[in-house]
């Protein structure tokens, strides 16, 4: 397989499984353990790896979520916890699920393994939180924990992918959005609120940034041979099969 076809296989698996630990409800409770919200967690446990910034920062680089309810969650949060600290709680969770849910077999040693190999390979230009992300560290050895942050930093070079190429097809981060499988519901999950522009002229456009962003992503895998690029694809796939059961 070429790195393009591993990137463009891979996504919606990583897209799934490096953010399945933030549905969890122990993550949940981790939020009212610091005091916040669940939305505070999820903006600030997700962002917070950037530092102590202003909310305008954060809403660029999150892109896809409405500016106003970024700031609702990151504003309340750090009235009450250092970003860094709500960043490194989420991070500690998404060990904590990684080893409980993916465990400590050979496969999912070698998933870390070959995920790490395309972490460390990604190019972070104009991708500040998979840069932040990449750059905690992280101090559970365990081969779950490592599969899942691996998962999860993937998932952030994914999204920062789509935010680049999205822009450069001429649509708004709400029009990828309401052009997306989830349309006004999407939206309207994302914070943005109505009425909401006609999608119909923003497919294509869409599909079109869908394949940038494959592009982007793609050089990360060229750290992997053609036949571990497939092996990773049927470690992702067993992996979500695991988390579905």
């Amino acid at each position: 397989m070429t790195p393009e076809q591993v990137a463009a296989a891979s996504k919606p698996l990583v897209l799934e499984l490096g953010e399945a630990f933030s549905r969890c409800p122990s993550t949940l409770r981790r939020a009212r353990l610091l005091g916040i919200s669940g939305w505070a967690f999820y903006i600030t446990g997700r962002a917070g790896a950037l530092g102590d910034v202003r909310a305008e920062t954060v809403a660029a680089a999150l892109g896809f979520i409405a500016p106003e309810a970024v700031a609702d969650g990151w504003d309340a949060a750090v009235r009450t916890v250092p970003p860094l600290e709500v960043a490194g709680a989420n991070l500690a969770e998404c060990c904590r699920w990684g080893v409980a849910t993916l465990g400590d077999a050979p496969a999912t040693s070698r998933l870390a393994g070959l995920l790490r190999r395309a972490v460390d390979a990604a190019d972070g230009s104009g991708m500040p939180l998979f840069a932040a992300w990449r750059a905690m560290p992280v101090d559970d050895p365990a081969p779950g924990a490592r599969a899942a942050v691996a998962l999860l930093l993937l998932r952030e070079h994914f999204a920062g992918a789509y935010l680049l190429a999205v822009r450069a097809s001429g649509m708004t981060p709400l029009e990828a959005v309401l052009a997306g499988p989830e349309g006004d519901a999407g939206a309207a999950a994302c914070g943005w609120p109505p009425p909401y522009p006609p999608v119909g002229p923003l497919v294509r456009r869409r599909l079109w940034a869908e394949a940038v962003t494959d592009r982007l992503v793609s050089p990360a895998f060229r750290a992997l041979t053609p036949g571990e690029g497939a092996e990773l694809l049927n470690l992702l796939t067993a992996a979500r099969l695991r988390l579905r059961r």
